[in-house]
Order: structure tokens, then sequence, then C-alpha cells
């Protein structure tokens, strides 16, 4: 079995930052915790976009859009 060697990077941030960011890390590994934010952040994103959206349309803008959706689908035909 051939054990690959993760490579590595440093990233420069200010020391107050790296403080806040290790207490929040706790015990985690630093690879794992950033991605961890970065996923909750993008799911926090989608969500916020949502309920924007959600909030814009009215109710016969989502009739609308559900009567073109199926409409698109009973025409849609694979060649």
């Amino acid at each position: 079995m051939v054990m690959q060697l993760q490579r590595y990077a440093t990233i420069s941030v200010p020391v107050e930052v790296k403080r806040v960011l290790e207490k929040a890390k706790g015990d985690m590994e630093w690879g794992e915790f950033l991605l961890q934010l970065y996923q909750e952040a993008r799911r926090l994103k989608r969500i916020i976009a949502f309920k924007e959206l959600v909030e814009a349309l009215n109710e016969e803008d989502l009739e609308e859009i559900a009567r073109s959706s199926r409409e698109f689908r009973d025409g849609f035909v694979l060649r």
C-alpha cells in the first residue's frame, strides 16, 4: 500500500483573527474546520437566497411557475 503525503499551504491572517478562529475550531484540524466554515457559509447563502425569492414571489407568480413547469415537462421529448 502506497501512502500519499498531503501538501500543506500557509495562510497569513492577522493575529486577532487567528486567535478567534483557534478558539472556535477547538480540537478540529485546520483543514476540517475551514471546510466546515465554508460549507456552512454556502448553506446559509442558499437559505437566504431562497427566503428572498419566496418573499419576492406572490401566489400568482408561484402558480405561473408551476404551470409553466408542467407544460415544459409535458412537451419534453427525448429523441
